[in-house]
């Protein structure tokens, strides 16, 4: 073990956080996928696993290739990357792959992967507003110069995203609210700009209930969110597949691949694999995965706390925050305590280009913990 530390750099902690949850996702998928080989692939579960194996590999070479590049470089990449984000959502929104009445994904060429544009503009949008926070700090409290450059992006890039993924555009604008926060911006501007995103999310909604052939996402979401609240069986058929599979998993689980929940989950391998995790392995596994979660939280405000430079620590939280707001969001709709959001478990989860996106936001928080490191030791050598 300690000849594989060796190679790889800053926190140690996260890298085992990483390990443990990639071979949870192995295990779980493999069980959770029967189904979906029997409807394509003639009942072989042996495909599945061997693309997600792959997936997961190349998540660790991305992991292993971000974190030993210096995370300011970042900074640059992360403008060229906002004016990417643009037309991609746009061209998602017009001309990408319909799927759950949802356009959400372009199609990879020559590769049978489709790629969700919103997790490239996720992760560029969070370390944009990072960037600006950090060069702005002296002149944060003016409206104008300071808060205007860094909440239009937000507003554009949550605004494209909005239509076709609520949820994904809800957990990213309080992310960038959480990070404007943490980096100094007066609570004044920030509650602005949530009075001005409900009302133009308002109007959006309304328009689309006058005129329902704009947008079918609409009436989906109010489908969703009355059917949780009236407790509609018919209409909450996921999430009561996904409590029966809770209910019966008891403390220690049924064993592995032994989940009978898996075969009438329609996304038992994504969105709703915690469910098939607490089904075969228990609710003592299901905490632990709770706490690896946020003890991956921790690590990343102890990296942020550590660093020397405001952008470092703002990317480093703001990054670790989406994370884990987005498992906590996962485990919250398996559990029936929200209404059906569509959010994958990350690092778990089956998928192609949502893992290696993760797979990029964890070596950029590595590469901050990686350099805090070596001020660390460099300070060290200079007091001896």
């Amino acid at each position: 073990m300690k000849g594989i530390f060796n190679y790889i750099k800053g926190d140690k902690v996260i890298w085992v956080i990483v390990l443990l949850l990639s071979v949870v996702s192995v295990l779980v998928v493999y069980s959770s996928v029967e189904t979906l080989a029997y409807r394509s692939h003639s009942g072989n579960a042996s495909y599945f696993l061997i693309k997600h194996l792959i997936i997961i590999m190349f998540g660790f070479m991305l992991i292993y290739l971000v974190h030993n590049v210096r995370y300011t470089i970042f900074s640059r990449v992360s403008q060229i990357a906002l004016y990417v984000s643009v037309p991609l959502l746009l061209f998602t929104l017009l001309k990408g792959v319909n799927s759950g009445n949802a356009t959400r994904w372009l199609q990879i060429p020559g590769t049978g992967l489709t790629f969700q544009t919103s997790d490239f503009a996720k992760l560029a949008l969070l370390i944009y507003v990072a960037r600006m926070l950090a060069i702005k700090q002296t002149i944060l409290t003016d409206f104008k110069t300071g808060f205007l450059p860094i909440i239009i992006p937000v507003i554009v890039i949550c605004g494209l995203i909005f239509p076709s993924n609520f949820s994904t555009a809800f957990l990213l604008f309080v992310n960038c609210l959480c990070i404007m926060f943490i980096g100094k911006a007066k609570m004044t501007h920030i509650l602005l700009t949530v009075g001005v995103a409900v009302a133009f999310a308002g109007l959006f909604i309304l328009i689309v209930f006058k005129f329902p052939h704009i947008n079918n996402r609409v009436s989906t979401w109010k489908s969703r969110i009355e059917s949780f609240a009236k407790g509609d069986k018919a209409d909450n058929y996921q999430a009561d597949q996904a409590m029966i599979a809770i209910a019966t998993g008891g403390p220690v689980g049924k064993g592995p691949g032994n989940s009978t929940q898996k075969n009438f989950l329609p996304q038992a391998s994504s969105d709703f694999i915690f469910s098939i995790l607490v089904e075969e392995y228990g609710t003592i596994m299901a905490l632990g995965i709770v706490f690896l979660y946020l003890t991956f939280l921790f690590r990343g405000v102890r990296i942020s706390t550590k660093s020397s430079k405001t952008f470092g620590s703002l990317i480093a939280i703001g990054l670790s925050l989406n994370l884990v707001l987005q498992a906590l969001i996962n485990m919250c709709v398996a559990v029936h305590l929200i209404p059906v959001t569509g959010q994958p478990l990350p690092l778990i989860s089956m998928g192609g280009t949502s893992i290696w996106f993760t797979s990029i936001a964890v070596g950029i928080i590595l590469s901050v913990s990686r350099e805090t490191e070596n001020i660390t030791s460099n300070n060290i050598v200079a007091t001896t």
